[in-house]
């Protein structure tokens, strides 16, 4: 669908009246839209955020850490202990039920991680689950979970993308059923899915005393709209109330106008560029070579494309995770824009007219288009190709890309193992296969003591930088933008909690 301006939609909803009520109030339901298509609605088998939203709002974990001060509180689990270092207990919540009316208990627990412990079952994303061994019932409210090694990081990852299932309902429906009709514990249920477009919640009544808290609005309505201007010119009409992901000169000029709530905040994903040095789309590919991906470093304006594009709360970021991450080492090799140098570089690795190369990207095409713009303007000219996040995922994990603009989000898991060990152990879309940062990063990932973890989270970083193995570009923020009878505080994990939202 091509791109119109804001002025252009507006024109075309120029008989609303300025002010006009929404309808949903009065209805307590709040009508909301994604732009990208959801895989399915099972957490296991989706990693979009998108995935992610829906997932804090109809399941719970064990856990809960407060977006606010980070402190990890009890959400289906009321304590736990580490009896050693590779076995947590847990005490569980009494009296919650799923939505289809079974009793949660330490059955649901022990299914639940020893199915998605199972690499044989598929997991979309391993590296959220693949530290757990399995889980074994003490008592109907007793848990034990079991780690393949330590893993200091658990109960962070177990307070974000892992959720607990009903035993019986998943053993008999898996993750199709699941995604067609979700059932979990937590604040809202799930009443309508249309697979990737038309996602229907309804307040949870029976929801138990945890820290999420209560839910207010009686019924969410998701639609996937993906262009952004049928989004704004909705929001015009009154048929949503509130959109989110919102490009900044848009939600800059939505903020100027009365009808309109426009929040700005910053999150936890950053933009990055990947580059095959591993040689998995052939040994002769540019990127092999150091001194080409120091020259895409150098090439590109990152400064401009925060100041120009993104604005807000981004940040140029340098190093292969989000600041706030713990071991997140700020202090690496940065790069600064000098096209001189790329060009430079390109000539000192035997690309002195530069070269091809097939350049892709999932999002943000304009962000895409603008770091291909100063890509061509040092020689290295790019066959630009945009796909869905799916496919070219399944492109980067069979056969490799050149190329990618990729963004990642982490789950909102403040800890580096949720990035840096993602895309650096190895998995299929690790583009550099280095053993040396690998085992960096598995000392990391296991050691109990927190200096040691830095340490090594440091000197993988630091190779990582120095190789140019990634080239990280900015921090994201997202832009929420509502309607004056919406009240919602953004908080900075990127994670749009409908349990806040109210109405005025």
């Amino acid at each position: 669908m091509a791109s119109i301006t804001l002025k252009a939609a507006i024109a075309a909803l120029s008989v609303v009246a300025a002010g006009a009520a929404y309808a949903d109030k009065a209805n307590d339901t709040l009508s909301v839209a994604f732009t990208k298509e959801l895989e399915n609605v099972d957490s296991y088998f989706n990693s979009s955020r998108e995935g992610v939203v829906l997932q804090r709002a109809i399941w719970d974990g064990l856990t809960y850490r407060d977006p606010i001060t980070n402190e990890y509180k009890g959400n289906l689990a009321t304590s736990w202990e580490w009896l050693d270092d590779v076995t947590l207990e847990f005490k569980l919540r009494e009296g919650v039920t799923f939505h289809n009316g079974e009793p949660f208990n330490a059955d649901d627990v022990v299914f639940t991680v020893n199915f998605v412990a199972d690499e044989t079952n598929g997991v979309k994303t391993q590296r959220n689950v693949s530290w757990m061994k399995s889980a074994e019932k003490i008592d109907d409210h007793t848990v034990r979970i079991n780690l393949k090694t330590p893993f200091p990081a658990a109960i962070e990852f177990l307070s974000g993308p892992i959720s607990m299932y009903p035993n019986e309902y998943y053993a008999e429906v898996g993750p199709s059923g699941m995604g067609l009709k979700p059932i979990g514990t937590g604040p809202y249920k799930v009443v309508t899915v249309v697979p990737g477009q038309h996602f229907v919640l309804e307040k949870n009544t029976n929801y138990h005393d945890g820290p999420k808290g209560q839910p207010s609005i009686g019924r969410v309505d998701i639609r996937t709209i993906p262009d952004i201007n049928t989004q704004i010119a909705e929001m015009f009409n009154g048929t949503l109330d509130m959109i989110w992901q919102t490009p900044a000169d848009q939600a800059e000029k939505l903020a100027q106008m009365d009808q309109f709530r426009v929040a700005n905040e910053s999150t936890m994903r950053i933009g990055y560029l990947t580059l095959d040095a591993a040689g998995r789309t052939g040994e002769d590919n540019p990127f092999t070579k150091l001194k080409v991906r120091q020259a895409v470093a150098h090439a590109i304006n990152r400064e401009a494309l925060v100041d120009a594009l993104l604005k807000g709360k981004s940040q140029v970021i340098s190093t292969a995770c989000f600041p706030s991450q713990f071991g997140c080492d700020q202090e690496v090799t940065s790069y600064e824009y000098d096209p001189a140098k790329a060009k430079a570089l390109l000539a000192e690795a035997g690309y002195p007219n530069g070269f091809s190369t097939p350049f892709y990207a999932y999002r943000n095409r304009e962000y895409a288009e603008a770091i291909v713009s100063f890509l061509n303007a040092v020689g290295i000219e790019t066959d630009f190709k945009m796909l869905q996040y799916s496919a070219l995922r399944e492109l980067r994990m069979t056969e490799g890309t050149p190329a990618s603009f990729q963004t990642w989000g982490s789950y909102s898991i403040n800890d580096t193992s949720a990035i840096t060990s993602q895309f650096f152990k190895f998995g299929a879309l690790d583009d550099t296969r280095d053993p040396e940062v690998r085992d960096w990063l598995d000392v990391a990932d296991s050691a109990t003591d927190p200096e040691i973890r830095k340490a090594y989270y440091s000197k993988a970083l630091n190779k990582i930088a120095d190789n140019a193995y990634w080239v990280p570009m900015f921090s994201y923020n997202t832009n929420y933008v509502f309607g004056k009878d919406v009240a919602y505080t953004p908080t900075p994990d990127e994670v749009l909690r409908f349990t806040t939202v109210t109405w005025n």
